[in-house]
């Protein structure tokens, strides 16, 4: 799909500032946004593994899902907004504890992936539900969740009004506590509402990079002083779209449009976590039979993670089996920062999927070398409370 005309593109509340600081924009989702800043996506990758990164990601589709006539008797509100939203996903919903945050995937009739979204059970309102969508997929995602919704519940945007930031890297937690103070008792996947000056934000304890980090939405308003208050800071510098990439990429996390579609299942794009025990059991999601039977071994490819030799691989290259029969394709691929390495993304067949299975790939029409690795390629830094 081609991306909009330059003079049709939408700007985040924090453009001005991506510009201020040299920001190369370019266009993304339908928004303009910075591909890098002036010292270059390696620079910026390796700061966020090392210090803290900011990223304005306030493209993506922040929302909440509230009940139009709630009981006040927060378990059985919860159980209701809970039963409007599951049908359109495979995750246990009902089950969420106030401010937990749940990753999962909204399905077709078929069982492939519409989007992939983070779902949260408001830890203050009862009835409510965060949810976070992908920006390029927002406007359907959207469509269908009010659909199902009907007169039951209302679904209130945020992507207009507010603004998302999220602060990456080992160095975000101290970086929050002298902001946001109260934020830093969040463990991963969870999220709270805390003041900051005379608004209130929410922050979850999540994030795109692998990285311990926060992210933090705002009404449009404060977004820039929040901004400036954050890269005050010298352990935090702006982070623009490559680094985004290559960091999401190293922690092995997949990309809707790119390694999920609508044909690929959670199974096939090694999610299967996603599939949640309950909605296992009692097979009531879209798709259930062909997921169930995939989870049971019925499977013609598999997501893989690849170590390339020599050039990066990308989206798009085929990947081939040791007699050089294609057998597959890379779906995102690029060189790893935190390795010194190329790596990649990719299907194939589940005969091929075990660790250290010796793979090529075609690159500008050479095989190279590839081997089958465990991902994530750098391991995850998440904070876990103990129970």
């Amino acid at each position: 799909m081609a991306e909009a005309a330059a003079e049709d593109l939408k700007h985040t509340p924090l453009y001005e500032r991506h510009v201020a600081a040299g920001g190369r924009i370019v266009p993304f989702g339908g928004y303009a946004l910075p591909v890098q800043y002036p010292t270059g996506i390696m620079a910026e990758h390796k700061w966020t593994r090392e210090q803290a990164g900011l990223f304005d990601v306030s493209h993506m589709g922040p929302s909440f899902l509230m009940l139009t006539n709630p009981t006040g008797d927060a378990d059985a509100d919860h159980a209701a907004i809970a039963a409007i939203i599951e049908p359109l996903i495979c995750g246990d919903i009902a089950g969420l504890r106030p401010g937990q945050v749940r990753y999962s995937l909204l399905l077709n009739e078929r069982g492939g992936t519409i989007d992939d979204l983070m779902i949260a059970r408001s830890p203050i309102t009862p009835g409510g539900l965060y949810i976070v969508v992908n920006a390029g997929t927002k406007d359907n995602d959207f469509a269908l969740i009010e659909a199902a919704a009907g007169d039951r519940a209302r679904l209130v945007r945020a992507d207009g009004d507010h603004a998302l930031l999220a602060l990456q890297g080992p160095e975000a937690v101290d970086v929050i506590a002298a902001l946001i103070p109260e934020a830093v008792t969040l463990g991963f996947m969870n999220y709270g509402a805390f003041s900051w000056g005379q608004d209130k934000v929410f922050v979850a304890r999540s994030g795109y990079t692998g990285e311990d980090g926060f992210e933090i939405l705002v009404n449009r308003g404060d977004a820039v002083a929040l901004w400036d208050a954050l890269l005050s800071d010298p352990r935090v510098k702006p982070i623009g779209l490559g680094a985004r990439d290559s960091l999401r990429l190293e922690a092995g996390l997949p990309l809707y449009g790119h390694d999920l579609d609508e044909t690929v299942s959670p199974i096939e794009a090694d999610l299967g976590f996603a599939v949640s025990k309950r909605r296992r059991e009692a097979a009531d999601f879209r798709g259930a039979d062909r997921i169930l039977a995939e989870r049971d071994g019925k499977l013609t490819r598999k997501r893989v993670g690849l170590i390339v030799e020599g050039a990066p691989a990308r989206e798009g290259a085929e990947i081939l089996d040791a007699d050089g029969k294609t057998i597959g394709v890379v779906t995102s691929g690029g060189f790893a920062p935190s390795l010194g390495k190329a790596i990649a993304l990719g299907f194939v067949p589940p005969e091929h999927t075990a660790i250290g299975t010796r793979l090529q790939v075609s690159v500008r029409n050479r095989a190279q070398t590839a081997e089958v690795v465990a991902t994530p390629f750098v391991p995850h830094r998440y904070f876990r409370k103990s129970a």
